[in-house]
């Protein structure tokens, strides 16, 4: 019965990851809480620390990738801040629209942010600004793909842990 709880409480955090939502942090706390509250207690801390650590490496590059992917099409720093500051930005607007308006959020803030960060800074006109906000757009999706894979290793790596 324990397994089968863990198991929902995994994918339902899958689907978090999905819409922007801590859904990593919710694996470790039930890996956690799985580990104290199950005599057997299969999951290891060993398993826990490393997967703390793939969930911190998931968020770095969540936080990251969006920027370099706007200066890899030709942005300034400040349009890859303007990418980042603008994906939180939107992330958080779009969280009371129901099911994936934090997704949509993100990925329009992120596009807007660069765009504006771009085209403010003065050294690109309108169709350069465009592609460094396309840019950063891309970067925000590879960056929630990466996230979504790594959280698919956290949940197996929990499972195969708790089956054993």
């Amino acid at each position: 019965m324990e397994l089968l709880l863990l198991t929902a409480v995994i994918i339902l955090s899958m689907i978090l990851i999905v819409f922007g939502l801590p859904g990593l942090w919710v694996m470790i706390a039930s890996a956690v809480c799985y580990r104290i509250l199950v005599e057997s207690h299969p999951i290891s801390w060993f398993t826990i620390a490393a997967i703390t650590i793939l969930a911190i490496c998931a968020e770095v590059f969540e936080f990251t990738l969006t920027g370099k992917y706007a200066r890899k099409y030709g942005g300034s720093r400040r349009a890859g801040w303007g990418a980042i500051i603008g994906g939180f930005i939107g992330m958080m607007v779009g969280i009371p629209v129901p099911i994936i308006g934090s997704v949509i959020g993100a990925f329009a803030g992120s596009f807007v942010g660069a765009f504006i960060a771009e085209i403010s800074g003065g050294k690109s006109g309108a169709a350069g600004a465009t592609r460094v906000a396309t840019g950063a757009l891309v970067g925000r999706v590879v960056a929630t793909a990466l996230k979504v894979g790594i959280g698919c290793a956290i949940a197996a790596w929990i499972l195969v842990a708790a089956w054993q």
